[in-house]
């Protein structure tokens, strides 16, 4: 209301005083009332989409899935008084921000190769700037390794280390054949049997849902590098792919989830853990069903759809902790 009143009093000064002296006056007492509300609109618009492309930078939904498995897995495996340890919190926050500084510095470096698999993804280039992602990454993973020096020299020692090779793989190793996969693996592994490092619990339990997250991941990668096949081939790069072609990759897929079965079953049979019927109900049937939709995948399409269902997976096997 307020609004148009101004405007009903701009027009009606404009079209019926004479004086252009007072014309201008009035123009310019009014801009001085719409000047502030425009610069506030933009500065509001400016900033959350610059916090949504940030979000979008860092998978934001993928932090959220690492930050809730660690206290999962604190929760139901060690003891649910690790709910309330402000250590664990710390923990939670330097993984999240090294995992996010990660993704960061994996989306500068591959600006050109997405731009041909994900165009609608990227960001870096667009709404935020290369300098301003650089110093992101630094910023989000020097609080993480400062968070880990807090906790223990060990953990520290851990997140310098992910912090170094989440750079040589975004720098190198993803554009070479299974190394670069490996070494994601092992990391989001590894995000998941810290949360024992910190207790020192040795719980045989987290060491198995670390090595599910480790195959699944490993998967997964290989599953994102036949998507993500044209870009790569384009820019030379030397993924299992590329090398082997589709069906190739297919078979060491099933190499990998029939080691990661096998893997399971024994450590169970020698520590007891769960009763298989467990097993069977959270982990296999699932991966049964996503064998036979990885062999009857053909299209892009199809292997995006098996990469969402990596992570449902995941996400599945994080809730079965509370069963466990």
């Amino acid at each position: 209301m307020l609004v148009l009143m101004v405007c009903v009093a701009f027009a009606t000064q404009t079209f019926f005083v004479t004086d252009f002296t007072m014309r201008k006056e009035t123009m310019v007492r009014t801009s001085s009332l719409f000047l502030p509300n425009i610069l506030m609109i933009d500065l509001l618009s400016f900033s959350s989409g610059f916090v949504e492309s940030l979000l979008k930078l860092t998978r934001f939904g993928n932090l959220v899935i690492i930050g809730f498995a660690q206290y999962f897995t604190a929760a139901f495996l060690i003891g649910r008084y690790t709910i309330y340890d402000f250590r664990l919190l710390l923990l939670s926050i330097s993984t999240v921000l090294i995992a996010a500084a990660g993704y960061i510095v994996n989306d500068y470096y591959d600006v050109k190769i997405d731009y041909i698999n994900k165009p609608d993804r990227v960001v870096i280039g667009k709404s935020i700037t290369r300098r301003f992602a650089i110093l992101f990454h630094v910023v989000f993973s020097a609080i993480g390794i400062l968070i880990g020096f807090y906790l223990s020299l060990t953990i520290a020692a851990i997140n310098i280390l992910s912090v170094f090779l989440l750079w040589l793989y975004s720098n190198n190793l993803k554009r070479q054949p299974f190394v670069g996969n490996l070494v994601v693996a092992l990391l989001t592994g590894t995000s998941i049997y810290v949360v024992d490092m910190l207790y020192r619990t040795n719980s045989s339990l987290v060491l198995i849902y670390a090595l599910f997250a480790i195959f699944m991941t490993l998967v997964r990668e290989i599953i994102k590098d036949i998507e993500d096949l044209k870009g790569d081939n384009t820019f030379g790069c030397k993924t299992i792919p590329i090398i082997w072609g589709i069906r190739k990759a297919k078979v060491f897929i099933y190499i990998i989830l029939a080691m990661f079965s096998v893997s399971v079953i024994v450590l169970n049979k020698r520590y007891d853990i769960l009763p298989y019927q467990s097993y069977l109900l959270f982990l296999f049937a699932p991966l049964g069903w996503f064998v036979f939709r990885i062999y009857q995948a053909d299209t892009r399409k199809d292997f995006s759809w098996l990469s969402t269902f990596c992570k449902v997976l995941m996400l599945v096997g994080i809730l079965s902790i509370a069963f466990a």
